[in-house]
């Protein structure tokens, strides 16, 4: 059975006629990072390389959950920039950076 992923945006500004969006076309990204606690990172890109779906596997689980929050909908680039060089406990890295390399890559 094929799966489709489906992102739909609803934008309710205008009750009598609201803006329905489905976004057929997202690419799914895997990426392992490294040096920190998580072991992998998931999301979606739609066609204007906009974030969704973020998902990380082990981790800071309520950390996580609130950077995928925080970045859902939000331009892949703008939020690489955001979250670049952040740094947990002196590793030189973190869940955040990692993400911002995740992102890097799948730009690229």
């Amino acid at each position: 059975m094929n799966q489709e992923k489906l992102h739909v945006t609803f934008n309710s500004e205008n009750l009598a006629y609201p803006e329905i969006r489905v976004e057929t076309e997202l690419k799914h990204v895997t990426f392992t990072p490294r040096g920190v606690c998580s072991v992998q990172i998931g999301f979606d890109l739609d066609s204007e390389k906009r974030i969704h779906n973020l998902s990380y596997i082990r981790g800071c689980n309520g950390n996580l959950k609130a950077i995928g929050k925080l970045v859902e909908g939000r331009p892949a680039a703008e939020v690489a920039d955001i979250l670049r060089g952040n740094d947990c406990q002196n590793r030189g890295t973190s869940c955040a950076d990692q993400l911002a390399k995740a992102i890097d890559q799948a730009l690229a």
